[in-house]
């Protein structure tokens, strides 16, 4: 690495070959949607028609993909994750189902034809889609408070069809405009402290089942949740108190052997099916409804019905509908995309960002119109597929065939589950959305990060969802407009020993040139930030300058280190000559220095 002066660099830049406005504007709005350069593939093949199209239709329709070299030997192992995760989308269904206020029958609907279409249009090997906890819990505390599930039962689930079908535009929308830059200001300490947060009133609203309760609150902030628990407990039923108890201990023991013993994750996969099982039958041999534990009741057997003619696309409900499904929807394509990403990494593959907001769009468009409710990818199940050996998309297909034949002939067997195992399950899954040790990581490593984490997890914990996310957003935005605006510049110093320039404040013992001022500008300069650097410049010279004198010397130079200075517009650029005539004043020269790498 060596450096190279303003005047020295002149010779050696081309400038007669300036790039026109278009080609530049072309190239920024290039690398700001397409910075993957999705059809980069097409160049790659000789430019025969045929082979351009089926590149262009293996992009949107990734099972193009890898079906024509699928083999019976990823099949063995496709087959056992899905059969797999199939145990755990049944429970996870149904529990999930009641978060939302919809019936339980719903939940298996909204895991039979999703992940048929994922697998179509999902460009992930390990995601597992199907219901989620948080956007469920969302869900009903975006829409109950227009349309009451208990008094408007009918109309309540055809507004959440409604906001699927709005879940999936929008993330549709984002897919095909390549807007996923907006999803990454859900940074992942947001994520930590709102799924962290949901999960503990989800858990906390966990109690009217694990207590048996027939009256509870429609609210999810904790005050709340904690007041009407205890203003009931003359409704609290011991048996089910007893029987969540037991569940709990299995579901826990289960999860703590996967902890243990990795190689038996797949105790800990049907631990919610085998809580599942075991509770109805106690529930039918002791007639449970009649005893203090509350069941599940019939549940209609059948594939999905068509719900396309009951979407709600008319005033009030069609901005009810929309609202929850802008807000949840966007919270289940962060998720869903997170886990894709986190779990392809392990596997040492890719995962392209927009073509999953494509497919969870069509995903939950389709859903929408097939009574299902909004999916996305869960960690807990994707986390079980990728465990259990998936290969491809295909084992979304096996667990959507499990599925299928659970609702053309085994959905009457789940009619005495008693509402204390759903509960329990729920309590346990979300047990590991909690995550202790990554606040505790944020605390250490960066305290805004964790003031930003904290911010979403109490305002979801004390107020609602909808206020905790907007509070932890709004700071992140904050935080990223301030490092645009304030910028970090730094005086430089020569590491002794070395030929290194590095900053006096990382580096005390670093040596300066008596009368020459060294300053990094480590950031592009915009009309964001022109008037803060001058200003910083400004007092850097005033106090070099009060050094010098102290030692009886003058301040002759300044060099401008601006290696991080990748682009400057026209405002940085008078801000530059305004220092340039502010240093001439004080009979100061200014200079430039740049890096290059020598070949």
């Amino acid at each position: 690495m060596g450096t190279i002066t303003l005047e020295q660099s002149r010779a050696n830049v081309n400038l007669s070959s300036r790039t026109t406005f278009w080609k530049s504007l072309k190239y920024q709005l290039k690398e700001a949607f397409f910075p993957d350069d999705p059809f980069r593939q097409m160049s790659d093949h000789p430019p025969t028609p045929l082979r351009r199209t089926w590149s262009f239709l293996s992009y949107f329709f990734p099972v193009l993909e890898w079906a024509p070299k699928y083999k019976l030997t990823l099949f063995a192992s496709d087959l056992l994750a899905g059969i797999t995760i199939a145990s755990l989308a049944i429970p996870q269904g149904i529990s999930y189902a009641k978060l939302a206020n919809v019936p339980p029958i719903i939940g298996l609907y909204s895991s039979f034809v999703p992940p048929l279409v994922y697998a179509v249009f999902g460009s992930s090997n390990n995601l597992a889609v199907g219901p989620v906890a948080a956007a469920s819990l969302l869900l009903a505390s975006s829409i109950r408070g227009k349309v009451s599930p208990e008094e408007q039962p009918e109309l309540y689930l055809h507004t959440v069809f409604t906001a699927a079908f709005f879940t999936g535009l929008l993330q549709l929308i984002f897919g095909i405009f390549r807007l996923g830059i907006l999803v990454d200001f859900l940074s992942r300490s947001t994520i930590t402290g709102f799924m962290g947060g949901t999960a503990t009133i989800i858990i906390l609203q966990q109690f009217k089942g694990l207590l048996g309760l027939q009256h509870f609150t429609n609210k999810t902030d904790i005050v709340t949740v904690l007041h009407a628990v205890l203003a009931n407990r003359r409704e609290w039923k011991w048996q089910s108190a007893v029987l969540s108890l037991g569940f709990l201990v299995i579901l826990l023991l289960a999860r703590r052997l996967k902890e243990k013993v990795p190689r038996l994750f797949w105790v800990n996969a049907i631990s919610p099916l085998l809580v599942v099982v075991m509770g109805g039958i106690i529930a039918f041999a002791v007639d449970g409804k009649d005893h203090g534990i509350p069941i599940v009741g019939d549940l209609k057997k059948g594939l999905n019905p068509i719900s396309i003619s009951q979407l709600q696309l008319k005033s009030p409900y069609i901005s009810v509908a929309m609202k929850a499904g802008l807000i949840s929807g966007f919270i289940a394509l962060a998720e869903g995309i997170a886990v894709g990403r986190s779990l392809a990494l392990l596997k040492n593959e890719q995962t392209d960002g927009n073509k999953e907001m494509i497919a969870f769009g069509i995903m939950n468009i389709a859903g929408s119109f097939t009574s299902c409710y909004l999916t996305t990818g869960p960690f807990s199940k994707s986390a079980v597929n990728y465990h259990a050996g998936c290969k491809t998309p295909m084992s979304n297909v096996v667990m959507a065939v499990c599925i299928m034949l659970v609702l053309l002939w085994l959905t009457p067997l789940f009619k005495y589950t008693p509402l204390v195992a759903l509960a329990a399950i729920i309590v346990v899954a979300m047990l590991g959305l909690i995550e202790l040790h990554e606040m505790k990581h944020l605390f250490k490593v960066d305290k805004f990060d964790f003031c930003v984490c904290m911010a979403a997890f109490f305002g979801v914990v004390f107020v609602n969802m909808e206020a905790g996310l907007l509070l932890s957003v709004g700071l992140s935005i904050i935080r990223a407009l301030l490092h645009v605006a304030r910028p970090t510049t730094c005086k430089l110093g020569k590491v002794t020993g070395t030929e290194l320039y590095r900053d006096l404040e990382h580096y005390p013992d670093s040596t300066t040139i008596p009368g020459v001022l060294i300053l990094q500008l480590g950031s592009p300069i915009y009309f964001a930030n022109a008037n803060y650097l001058r200003e910083r410049i400004t007092r850097w010279v005033e106090a070099e300058g009060n050094i010098c004198k102290e030692k009886g010397q003058d301040l002759q130079y300044i060099v401008f280190d601006m290696g991080g200075v990748a682009a400057i517009d026209n405002t940085g650029i008078g801000m530059l000559l305004e220092v340039h005539r502010m240093l001439g004043k004080k009979e100061i020269q200014a200079s430039h220095r740049y890096h290059y790498n020598l070949k």
